[in-house]
């Protein structure tokens, strides 16, 4: 008895299994399209997204276009431009005992997000609060005089405060400025009153320094006058011109100098006689 193999018929898939299978992929296709529409996410350029999943920090994502897989990872966008943040006045008492109200502007920016959001819980309110308590302790180290004179000096060193405390934070402190220093209306009038003594101590200084000068210079000419009897007689010359230039009615009666030499010794002959007799 022979046997003779014949191939097995192939089952192609029926009409009805195929429509019932179109469903369910356009469920999943319409799934996978949600899901990665949910996971786009986009940064501007000056934004950085922290990356947590499943609550462990999984680094830093941005700027531009990035995938963050939904319910397992989340993010914190951290903005990395420079924050102004103005801290209020503040009322201090220097050194040497006078109350004082300052206030200042610092300017800041976060340089590392991660550490911005793990190692401090609001990084905002975290440089203002240590910006007020340097604020105060510096104007308590230096007096008055420094707090209105060498407020740049005060400012650079308040930024480098902060900025020390700030660093584990990944936050740089760029400037700090100091805006306005309010003192007591009376130290004000004792300052005016200061100021206005100063000011007339430098005056009659220059006066009597110009004065000086001029004793000087007439002292000097005088000697010339001396050595050169006939400079005196052109001096005299030129005052009378002087005069005679500005049309007043002024008359000046010139006497040679030998009248006045001849005048001074009969001056000094007099007394002498009168005490021979």
């Amino acid at each position: 008895m022979t046997m003779t193999w014949r191939p097995a018929p192939c089952l192609a898939p029926s009409k009805e299994a195929f429509m019932m299978w179109v469903p369910i992929a356009a469920v999943i296709a319409i799934l996978i399209i949600i899901l990665i529409a949910m996971s786009l996410r986009i940064a501007k350029e000056y934004e950085r997204g922290v990356i947590f999943r499943l609550g462990r920090l999984a680094g830093k994502r941005g700027p531009g276009l990035y995938l963050l897989f939904p319910f397992i990872e989340r993010q914190i966008l951290i903005d990395q431009r420079i924050v102004t943040a103005a801290v209020e006045k503040q009322e201090a008492i220097t050194r040497d005992n006078v109350p004082v109200k300052v206030d200042a502007v610092v300017w800041y920016w976060i340089v590392d997000p991660a550490k911005s959001v793990v190692r401090v819980m609001n990084v905002y309110t975290a440089v203002t609060q240590i910006s007020l308590t340097t604020l105060r302790n510096i104007i308590g180290r230096h007096t008055l005089d420094d707090v209105l004179k060498e407020k740049d000096k005060l400012a650079e060193e308040m930024r480098k405060t902060i900025d020390h405390v700030t660093e584990p934070w990944g936050v740089q402190v760029q400037m700090v400025e100091m805006k306005d220093v309010v003192i007591p209306q009376s130290m004000q009038r004792a300052m005016a009153q200061e100021a206005e003594a100063l000011r007339e101590k430098r005056a009659r200084i220059i006066k009597a320094e110009a004065e000086m000068e001029a004793a000087q210079r007439l002292r000097d000419a005088a000697q010339v006058i001396m050595e050169s009897p006939a400079g005196l007689e052109l001096r005299r010359m030129q005052m009378i011109t002087e005069v005679g230039a500005e049309q007043n009615t002024m008359t000046i009666v010139m006497m040679p100098s030998e009248f006045v030499s001849m005048a001074r010794a009969f001056g000094e002959m007099k007394p002498r006689e009168t005490k021979k007799d």
